[in-house]
């Protein structure tokens, strides 16, 4: 089973990276963000309040997204594997899914971290706002903040899969095939 933690800042290309690398890998995509904006577009109550968070740049409680997983794991037992986008963002996130993943008797087999630099970043969120209708898409201090908070509590994530040697940094610049070309050798080279 090949399970990936695909990390990067919003606007680093995660979404794009991960279709290619479930076509290539028959991988299950777990994607925090897709999950939400389902709960968000049936109006839920949880898709209410994460709405709101998330508008205001702010992240949506862990037990929750955890539950999320739980459920999306366990109604897909028979995958080659999953790619987790989006999640997690927090050392404590990551070792709520490193005991949620040894109790259904896997690991994470990696991280793969796609690096941009800031000032992109925002480039391509207010450009992807101009498609998308998204709220957090569209204003560039909400965007700034989404950065922030990333580089505050997510950037941490590299120390912790470093410890465990499961954190590989991939140039996130560049045409979407160069970087998917990147991401698989460095996949295909340490599995």
């Amino acid at each position: 089973m090949l399970n990936l933690v695909l990390f990067g800042p919003p606007g680093a290309g995660k979404g794009t990276q991960s279709q290619k690398l479930i076509d290539k890998y028959n991988l299950v995509h777990l994607s925090t963000g897709d999950i939400l904006r389902s709960e968000i577009a049936n109006q839920t109550a949880l898709g209410l309040e994460a709405k709101k968070l998330m508008d205001q740049g702010h992240l949506v409680p862990d037990e929750v997204v955890i539950g999320m997983i739980s459920s999306k794991l366990d109604n897909n037992k028979d995958a080659a594997g999953f790619i987790f986008d989006g999640f997690p963002r927090t050392t404590a996130q990551a070792e709520a899914l490193d005991n949620l993943l040894k109790e259904k008797g896997t690991v994470v087999n990696m991280m793969v971290a796609l690096d941009v630099d800031d000032e992109e970043l925002t480039k391509r969120l207010l450009l992807r706002g101009k498609d998308s209708g998204r709220a957090d898409d569209q204003d560039e201090s909400i965007i700034r903040n989404r950065i922030e908070v990333y580089n505050k509590n997510t950037a941490p994530l590299k120390d912790y899969y470093s410890a465990q040697s499961k954190f590989y940094s991939i140039d996130g610049i560049g045409s979407i095939d160069e970087i998917f070309s990147r991401v698989c050798d460095t996949i295909d080279n340490n599995r």
